[in-house]
């Protein structure tokens, strides 16, 4: 998971769904940002967490594209354990 650093969308919350190359990465919320239609955004505009979306991860390894609702899902249950706090900072602690 990856929190935005800058533009429009800063401080949400993003599934990194594709690496597109050392600099970019294709990311989805699964409401806004749908897996048809990921945003594409720089590495240096992120912060990049080491949690992960175990779901998504399942399908992405299984060569399946994860479903908008699972994507959906899962940032639902990050944010009702705490892990992530608000409109996306981390928590400390």
């Amino acid at each position: 998971m990856v929190i935005s650093k800058s533009g429009r969308d800063l401080g949400k919350v993003f599934v990194v769904v594709r690496v597109i190359n050392e600099r970019y990465l294709s990311l989805s919320d699964g409401d806004l940002r749908k897996i048809e239609n990921p945003k594409k955004k720089n590495i240096r505009h992120l912060q990049v967490t080491s949690i992960q979306a175990e779901e998504v991860l399942d399908c992405l390894h299984k060569g399946e594209i994860p479903a908008n609702h699972v994507i959906k899902k899962s940032l639902k249950q990050i944010f009702d354990k705490g892990l992530i706090r608000g409109e996306g900072g981390l928590r400390s602690g």
